[in-house]
């Protein structure tokens, strides 16, 4: 069985629509070892086929069993038949009309009307309108559902508000708090081990989410310094079995045979 590489998406395979450079060169240098990579992120917004098109665009081979979200992670939350509301993407509803749960984006939401549960994620596009729709539901009793806590989005242009910031904003104001589906929580642990065989590697740009899942799978965690966590960091929670610069880095590191003291278990593929 191959062995499974876990890759975060945002601030290690690409920055917004920018590719990260050598990223996409070095995972199919990796796939064509012998490895599998497998992609997790906690970018709720986009739907499946963006994230995928972006992959495939950048040159990377990657089916939809390879892809999983904070979205997928958040809709199994919700039951069928439930109703949902959605402050954040269509990503979200996407995942959950899959699940055969009604969902409504916020800013079509009926005054007064009654939802099972509320579902919060990066959302560009947040108004006062579609903060105050999504608090009040849950005032009157809808579940809170985070996609993902992080309180930062690392773009072209430097880290932006993420998700964990706009799930904030409706916890503090209805005074509910929120379950989290997405990297480094229970429901996001539960998807891995689901979905992935042989996983090694979970590789990530932030230590709290991308870290802590590897910890929770019982993995190594390889850390780039690509997205939110800067060159020159001090200690980190947890910390990383092996740290590159971004991912080009890491896999020449690996194939020259670098990483054997870092992660002994890994050696050659099977």
């Amino acid at each position: 069985m191959k062995q499974c590489w876990l890759f975060d998406l945002d601030g290690v395979v690409w920055l917004g629509d920018d590719p990260i450079p050598g990223s996409a060169d070095a995972i199919g240098r990796l796939v064509a070892s012998g490895r599998r990579a497998a992609y997790f992120t906690n970018n709720s917004y986009p739907r499946r086929s963006d994230h995928l098109d972006k992959l495939h665009r950048f040159g990377l081979d990657a089916a939809d069993e390879d892809l999983l979200t904070s979205s997928e992670a958040a809709a199994g939350l919700c039951e069928p038949g439930e109703r949902a509301l959605v402050l954040g993407g269509p990503g979200i509803i996407e995942a959950l009309l899959a699940r055969r749960v009604d969902a409504l984006d916020a800013s079509s939401a009926p005054e007064g009307e009654g939802f099972d549960a509320v579902l919060v994620g990066l959302d560009p596009h947040l108004d006062f309108a579609r903060l105050g729709a999504a608090t009040r539901a849950v005032a009157r009793g809808a579940r809170l559902i985070g996609t993902n806590d992080d309180a930062t989005f690392p773009t072209p242009q430097g880290l932006q508000p993420g998700g964990g910031a706009v799930l904030a904003a409706v916890a503090y104001a209805s005074g509910a708090k929120p379950v989290v589906a997405g990297k480094p929580y229970e429901p996001s642990v539960e998807l891995a081990a689901r979905r992935l065989e042989a996983l090694q590697v979970v590789v990530g740009d932030r230590p709290s989410t991308d870290g802590a899942l590897a910890r929770r799978l019982h993995v190594h965690f390889a850390l780039v310094l690509s997205g939110v966590t800067p060159r020159g960091h001090g200690p980190l929670d947890p910390a990383a079995d092996v740290e590159a610069d971004d991912v080009a880095a890491l896999v020449e590191r690996l194939l020259a045979g670098d990483l054997e003291t870092a992660l002994p278990t890994l050696g050659a593929p099977r």
